[in-house]
């Protein structure tokens, strides 16, 4: 059990094992290449299928969520392999940066993210967040669906930029592929299917601080639901250089709970079981 805890928090709260990376870096876009009328041109499409792809999400609604309540089952992966039957837990979230887990039935380990910092509580105590997996964690939370839609595509739309990749085929869908990038120079591309405008998959891409290298992660989406006018997708999967590391079945949610700020108050560090990192 030990073992099994310990591999689906590296697939839940952290990136699982790597294998092999690109040695390129993440790819640069032009400016100057294009005209500026063709340029304009792409971006509007870009926009456009953006836009559809909100609305279909559930528009208003979906950009006004502000906190949520999902009951779910998930799954770590080692080498390809499931690791076990895959353990229940709950799952708030505030947007956009505050996050609780509560694993297992009883809730006998909880992990607590509040901005940028994080606890984990077991019957050890209350412990920090080791540096890398909350490294981890919170480029996984900074490029997510939800933050890319609301955010880099919504809220921030002015300071973006836009790019119609294009129309492809992904995970079985004939899609739109758009990158963003944002006001950081940060990118990741969005495949929205071309029917639904329903998000297909999303991958970004980033350079190893370590190893120099260059990782992608992605995520795939499907069997979307209707909750409370939102579009849902019930089963996400992760990938990482490939590989698949982790998936999550969502058996319920609700949204716009109003829970509060208790809930993610991060709680006193035990001192004696503070991890200590080289």
């Amino acid at each position: 059990m030990k073992t099994l805890v310990l591999i689906l928090l590296a697939a839940v709260a952290s990136a699982a094992q790597t294998p092999q990376k690109s040695t390129s870096a993440p790819p640069a876009r032009a400016t100057t290449a294009a005209k500026p009328a063709a340029q304009d041109s792409n971006a509007k499409q870009a926009r456009q299928v953006l836009d559809r792809c909100i609305q279909a999400m559930g528009g208003d609604a979906y950009l006004h969520i502000f906190d949520l309540k999902e009951q779910l089952r998930g799954y770590g992966f080692y080498r390809g392999e499931a690791a076990g039957v895959g353990i229940p837990y709950t799952r708030y979230y505030q947007y956009p940066d505050k996050e609780r887990l509560e694993f297992f039935r009883e809730h006998d380990w909880v992990i607590i993210y509040n901005g940028r910092e994080a606890t984990e509580t077991t019957f050890h105590g209350n412990m920090a967040i080791d540096k890398q997996d909350l490294t981890d964690y919170l480029r996984r939370r900074d490029h997510s669906l939800m933050v890319v839609l609301r955010d880099w595509a919504h809220d921030n739309a002015a300071t973006s930029a836009f790019f119609y990749d294009a129309a492809t085929i992904e995970e079985t869908k004939e899609v739109h592929q758009i990158t963003i990038l944002n006001k950081n120079n940060d990118s990741v591309t969005l495949y929205i299917d071309r029917k639904t405008f329903l998000p297909v998959k999303k991958s970004y891409k980033w350079r190893d601080p370590v190893d120099k290298q260059t990782d992608e992660e992605y995520e795939t989406f499907d069997k979307y639901r209707m909750v409370q006018g939102i579009a849902t997708p019930f089963l996400v999967t992760r990938w990482k250089n490939g590989q698949l590391t982790s998936q999550k079945f969502i058996k319920d949610v609700a949204y716009n709970m109003s829970a509060g700020d208790k809930m993610f108050l991060l709680p006193e560090i035990t001192p004696s079981k503070r991890p200590t990192h080289k």
